[in-house]
């Protein structure tokens, strides 16, 4: 079975953000009270902050989904890994439903 959890500010016992050296790109370490920590390299977060900045000032749209896609040499951009976040298409209100399910899921 998976192990959910909602991560609140309170849980967060510090943040660490930069490129390590010896790497070239940026990487966030998130330290949880709980002793786990997540890392995320830079694309991950890219994608991410890209989906919330559209939702935040897009008149319209409300929700948006993520999925990895595994693109092919010809689908490459130069400089981009082969593994990519990218938005499928999905109506805004069946994200909604799908995130309200998920939630209720793991919160009961």
């Amino acid at each position: 079975m998976k192990k959910i959890r909602v991560i609140r500010n309170e849980d967060v016992s510090r943040v660490l953000m930069g490129v390590p050296e010896g790497h070239k790109h940026l990487r966030i370490c998130l330290e949880l009270k709980n002793a786990c920590t997540l890392v995320f390299q830079e694309a991950t977060v890219a994608n991410i902050l890209r989906a919330y900045t559209t939702i935040k000032t897009h008149p319209s749209f409300r929700a948006i989904e993520l999925k990895m896609e595994t693109l092919t040499a010809d689908q490459l951009k130069e400089g981009y890994a082969t593994h990519q976040l990218l938005e499928i298409p999905k109506k805004d209100e069946k994200i909604e439903k799908d995130l309200s399910e998920f939630l209720k899921q793991i919160l009961t």
